[in-house]
């Protein structure tokens, strides 16, 4: 805050420390001073007390509050907790004082040398005669002003959520385009490049030059950023500068600069000064590195250790592809000797089924000789009717007419006997009991196919389920489903927690690929 213009005839505060100077004073004192040569000369002479009284109670009724800026020095701190110093500029000092009540508000700790800024009323010591000026508050110049506007822009700006983590994006894991925002001579770019060429120099580095420095420096920034953007070949920007004072640093403290690092959708990486210095680009940028040395070192992969993991890929690739085809051999030929078995166990059925073919076709041959011989059999048992007629009628002759009466119901007994055993003829003839014996031959073929197909798609179907279960419990298969089989160095699968031990290299093979682990601690099941 500036200081108040003095009004006509008012004290500006050049006058020596050890002098009074009362000249340019109002009218009012002229008039009092010519009052006291007056009284002088009438022998009414004043008091030094009397004098320095006066002189207070002038100072304080004549000047208003006045504002005053300088340099402390002389500053005594005394057990009662007043501030007694001087105030200071290129040609002049005045004494001040901060009495308790005030000193407790201050925000800071005063020190020799500081540029302060004094809200103060004028005033008179009695006892000495000094002229002095009584603080009421006091402010830091320079370094204060800048430290409060830092503070006040980084409220401003979280409250707005610029440096929330939510926004902050990651960096490439393997940068192609490496984009530095910087000073084209300072020494932060020549490091910079010394590390990206040792560890990375597959990458290429492009250089947005810009002042780091000075009142320029805040919107040269915010144009090299936007400058990276419409190019659009970098795949993550390092902005910063070395070392230096806050001054030095307060581009990377501008609101400007803050804003174009939070609009860019480009990773950005904040570089500047050393490890103990903050600014708000730290606050903005998605990282923070404590030194452009440290900020190339930790956005470059080291090429090396990349050529050692993928060599070590390689190997473990080569093992892991070779034991899966080992396993898959096996499972090979475990399926091709259980389709052999079922081919073989199909044949023997066939065999079967063809001696059971054979045997039905024999039974069926035995079983026609059997009926035949037995129709032979029944044919030479039969006698001839005539015969048997004959034989009735001579039995008719010698019984005379006693049996008259008989031999009529006899012969239809025996009419009807032999309708019987003609019925019994027609019934078995060979012609019939073939023909029967053919269409149960017939049906019993198709039957015996049918049963012979239902069964072979039965095995068949049996066999495509046995080889659905056997992919279903495949190792692979179990992969896919988010499982891993976990090893330990040697090779060996680890089944149980009691297995490894804290601090060893275990490697987890996943449906895709293959995870590198460490253990950092066990536990039993709960």
């Amino acid at each position: 805050m500036p200081a108040k213009r003095p009004e006509k005839g008012q004290y500006t505060g050049k006058a020596k420390e050890t002098n009074l100077n009362f000249s340019g004073l109002s009218d009012d004192l002229l008039l009092t001073r010519q009052s006291a040569d007056t009284q002088s000369h009438a022998n009414d002479v004043l008091t030094v007390s009397q004098l320095n009284r006066q002189a207070r109670l002038l100072l304080e009724k004549r000047f208003a509050l006045v504002v005053v800026q300088g340099e402390i020095s002389n500053l005594s701190t005394p057990s009662s907790g007043h501030l007694y110093f001087s105030l200071k500029d290129e040609n002049s000092q005045v004494r001040c004082a901060m009495f308790r009540n005030r000193a407790g508000f201050l925000a800071f700790r005063p020190r020799n040398g500081d540029k302060v800024q004094l809200h103060a009323k004028v005033s008179l010591y009695e006892g000495r005669g000094d002229f002095q000026l009584i603080a009421e508050t006091m402010e830091e110049q320079g370094r204060g002003a800048l430290m409060r506007a830092y503070e006040a822009l980084k409220f401003k700006l979280k409250e707005e959520g610029l440096f929330d983590r939510s926004r902050k994006k990651p960096l490439p894991p393997i940068p192609d385009v490496i984009g530095l925002i910087t000073s084209p001579t300072g020494a932060a770019i020549r490091d910079m490049l010394i590390v990206l060429k040792r560890r990375f120099p597959l990458a290429e580095v492009v250089l947005y030059p810009t002042v780091v420095q000075g009142s320029e420096a805040p919107d040269a920034i915010a144009r090299a950023i936007e400058l990276a953007h419409i190019h659009g070949k970098s795949d993550l920007l390092i902005i910063g500068r070395g070392g230096g004072s806050l001054e030095d640093l307060w581009a990377f403290n501008d609101e400007r600069v803050a804003r174009a690092i939070a609009a860019s959708f480009i990773p950005t990486v904040s570089a500047v000064g050393h490890e103990t210095d903050t600014t708000i680009a730290d606050y903005v940028a998605d990282f923070r590195a404590p030194t452009p040395s440290a900020a190339a070192e930790q956005v470059s992969p080291d090429l090396q250790q990349w050529l050692l993991w993928l060599d070590q890929a390689e190997v473990t690739l080569f093992r892991q592809t070779e034991r899966l085809l080992q396993n898959s051999q096996q499972q090979l030929d475990h399926l091709e000797h259980r389709y052999q078995r079922c081919y073989n166990d199909l044949q023997q059925q066939n065999q079967q089924l063809n001696r059971f073919e054979q045997r039905l076709i024999n039974g069926i041959h035995n079983r026609l000789n059997r009926e035949q011989q037995q129709l032979t059999t029944l044919a030479n048992q039969l006698r001839h009717p005539k015969t048997e007629l004959q034989q009735q009628k001579r039995q008719l002759e010698q019984l005379s007419q006693r049996l008259n009466k008989s031999i009529e119901s006899q012969q239809k007994q025996q009419q009807q006997h032999l309708d019987q055993l003609l019925h019994r003829l027609q019934q078995s003839c060979p012609a019939q009991a073939i023909s029967r014996l053919q269409e149960q031959l017939h049906s019993n073929q198709q039957a015996l196919k049918r049963t012979w197909q239902y069964q072979l798609k039965a095995k068949t179907q049996k066999l495509a389920e046995l080889s659905h279960r056997l992919q279903t419990v495949s190792p692979l298969a179990t992969l896919t489903r988010g499982y891993a089989i976990v090893e330990d160095d040697s090779g060996h699968i680890v089944r149980h927690y009691q297995g490894v031990n804290e601090g060893d290299v275990v490697t987890a093979q996943l449906a895709e690929g293959v995870l590198h682990c460490k253990v950092i601690g066990t536990m039993a099941d709960k």
